[in-house]
């Protein structure tokens, strides 16, 4: 990527801050070392930053009525209006950050994305909640993409995520500059296949916007057009809709290519849907004839290189 890093909010744990309740941290080596390599982290420990101490007593999230309280364990102190109030300030702060995404940490009353522990009155748990800052986050910032750290550990999960925050930055340097409807089609026309493998639906969607852009105003055709960009590829993008675009993709060689050549393109095509062989081994097959008939379309579609190669997320999807 040129120019600035990506931001990239974080629970502070996770970066190997030692905030928990306990005094220690939860250091993940991939986000620290390899995706680090990549974006600026902006630490945040909601419980510390908030007041509370380090080591401090243990929270959960518990049912009072119809709503759901952040309290210790053994004291019963509830301190969910202590971060409220601070989270609404942080978020405020946050605005300026102009942040591509939030890495949380899972199962945390303050930090946990989904499926945190919820106690009823008589200390039975569900895994119905969302840790206060994590939901009070996800409101406030609803198309910025978000992930916990143990979802990390799934590799569609993190290629999905991490795809999401390099297209996000795109975007934003791409409207950051002198924006105009020329820029939106030059963007769209980039990301045509992304979208495709996510959504043709949104694609279709956003294809009318584009070709419609000069009936609206600009900040009404970027605030549409970034809400469509980011809901689709929010979507998976399955084995079965990488094999639709790559084979979109083959047809813009069939006269080019020998009969040989055809039939081993569409060997490694099938051995992927089958799930012999990861994605990277016909996107670099689909990439080398890119190079080799410098097709111009195709040279400028971010989809057969969304993210550094370094980060081999295509080696495990």
């Amino acid at each position: 990527m040129k120019g600035e890093r990506i931001k990239l909010g974080i629970s502070a744990c996770l970066l190997g801050h030692k905030v928990r309740f306990d005094a220690g941290h939860k250091l993940d080596p991939f986000i620290k070392d390899t995706l680090g390599q990549y974006v600026e982290f902006i630490p945040v420990c909601p419980e510390v930053e908030c007041g509370l101490g380090v080591p401090r007593e243990a929270m959960r999230l518990v049912r009072a009525e119809d709503f759901i309280r952040l309290q210790t364990i053994k004291t019963k102190i509830d301190h969910t209006e202590r971060m409220l109030t601070w989270a609404q300030e942080k978020l405020r702060l946050l605005e300026k950050e102009d942040l591509c995404g939030f890495i949380f940490k899972s199962r945390s009353p303050s930090c946990g994305m989904e499926r945190v522990k919820v106690y009823s009155h008589d200390g039975v748990p569900s895994k119905i909640g969302r840790g206060i800052f994590a939901k009070a986050f996800m409101e406030h910032f609803p198309l910025v993409p978000t992930e916990e750290e143990g979802r990390l550990f799934d590799p569609g999960l993190r290629e999905n995520f991490i795809e999401r925050i390099f297209t996000l930055k795109r975007w934003r340097d791409t409207k950051g500059k002198a924006f105009t409807l020329k820029r939106l089609v030059e963007f769209h026309t980039q990301h045509k296949l992304l979208i495709f493998s996510h959504s043709e639906k949104h694609l279709r969607e956003m294809g009318r916007l584009v070709a419609q852009g000069n009936l609206l105003s600009i900040e009404d055709l970027i605030e549409h057009y970034e809400k469509l960009l980011m809901d689709a590829l929010r979507l998976k993008a399955t084995k079965k809709k990488h094999y639709n675009v790559m084979l979109h993709i083959m047809g813009y060689f069939k006269k080019l290519i020998s009969p040989d050549e055809k039939q081993e393109l569409l060997e490694v095509l099938a051995h992927y849907l089958k799930g012999y062989v990861p994605l990277i081994v016909p996107i670099t097959l689909l990439n080398h004839y890119v190079r080799k008939y410098k097709e111009p379309y195709l040279q400028q579609q971010v989809y057969l290189n969304p993210h550094p190669v370094s980060l081999q997320l295509r080696n495990h999807v």
